[in-house]
């Protein structure tokens, strides 16, 4: 595992929903279960932020203000003094849901999933919110995964992990809402792990962490396997791009669901990891909320 180095070694029960800001040169994750959100410059100290609630994924609205999920929907979170204030409610009625995967669409419309807490068959979903207006796309969803969009924004893609389907659907550039039906990407199901966050590059290669997998493949437009990366964990969970150049991958992970045995067979779960390895990445757009 030359290719793969340490970027933090805080342990998270579940860290997940990776993001950089360019602004600041810094990664945002989660450690979902725990209610916290970590910060870490690329040369620079950890921050540990408690949110108070189950949070997943992050966003940048502009340098003031960056665009939480959340298991009671979506926040703006202040920057400078990390105050949370509720913009729009999602699920926010059922205490037995949270959010998952989500992501940015090109043009700035945030696709958010949801899932059971105890990953229910069928109880989550995924939504689609642009300037104030939120629909749901997708129901019946057991774990909301791999939300992620080609660089045109004529593709996206995502995943009930469940199901160990990787789908694409064709979408409108411009509001990033789907025009077609779901079609199979990838079937995960006769391999090992099962299908979690992924990333799509310039070239349209679609970068994923296989959880349980101890891998992170990377797949052609067409869906072909093009290379897969051994993890020194048993349960990454995500990737995003990072640099200022886009050029590297962060990866989350987890030790979620293990017991100590099993830790101890896996002691860097949890860690957050860097490839070491040059991609054409893509920088996260900002999302618009009014």
């Amino acid at each position: 595992m030359d290719s793969v180095s340490i970027f933090s070694d805080h342990i998270c029960e579940l860290g997940e929903g990776p993001s950089y800001d360019p602004g600041t040169d810094a990664l945002f994750w989660f450690d979902i279960v725990n209610g916290r959100l970590l910060e870490k410059p690329l040369a620079g100290a950890l921050k540990v932020h408690d949110l108070g609630l189950m949070a997943s994924a992050i966003a940048i609205i502009d340098d003031a203000r960056q665009l939480i999920a959340t298991e009671k929907g979506l926040y703006v979170r202040d920057v400078a003094t990390g105050k949370l204030a509720l913009h729009t409610p999602i699920e926010a009625d059922n205490p037995l849901t949270r959010s998952n995967d989500s992501r940015v669409h090109p043009c700035g419309a945030f696709w958010t999933g949801t899932m059971g807490k105890d990953e229910g068959k069928g109880a989550g979903a995924i939504y689609w919110f642009f300037k104030g207006e939120l629909r749901r796309l997708f129901a019946d969803i057991t774990v909301s995964n791999s939300i992620c969009f080609s660089e045109d924004g004529a593709i996206a893609y995502y995943t009930d992990t469940a199901t160990g389907l990787l789908m694409r659907v064709a979408c409108d550039p411009a509001t990033g809402l789907p025009v077609g039906e779901p079609k199979v990407f990838v079937d995960h199901r006769s391999s090992k792990g099962y299908v979690d966050g992924s990333v799509v590059d310039r070239d349209g290669v679609l970068w994923n962490a296989v959880w349980g997998g101890k891998a992170v493949k990377a797949y052609s437009p067409d869906g072909t396997l093009l290379r897969e990366i051994a993890m020194p964990v048993t349960q990454p969970s995500c990737p995003a791009f990072v640099g200022r150049k886009a050029d590297r991958i962060a990866v989350t992970s987890a030790w979620k669901g293990k017991d100590e045995k099993q830790r101890a067979l896996d002691p860097q779960a949890g860690m957050t990891f860097l490839l070491d390895l040059s991609v054409k990445g893509r920088l996260d757009p900002r999302v618009l909320i009014a």
